[in-house]
């Protein structure tokens, strides 16, 4: 199992990295490895440690 760092980002978030290679499977990514382009996830607290995360097209910001 693959652990992921919670980190800070301010006073009011925290985010979690998500490994490279997952993204380069959703096609997230470009022949760089960069983020290619802007993306929206919604992500839902499901339970006691536990939440889900689900990427969301459509939406443009």
């Amino acid at each position: 199992m693959a652990l992921n760092k919670l980190r800070q980002l301010d006073q009011n978030s925290a985010g979690i990295t998500l490994p490279k290679d997952d993204l380069r499977i959703e096609g997230l990514l470009d022949e760089n490895g960069d983020v290619d382009g802007e993306h929206q996830i919604h992500v839902r607290h499901i339970g006691d440690g536990e939440w889900m995360l689900e990427l969301v097209e459509g939406i443009h910001r």
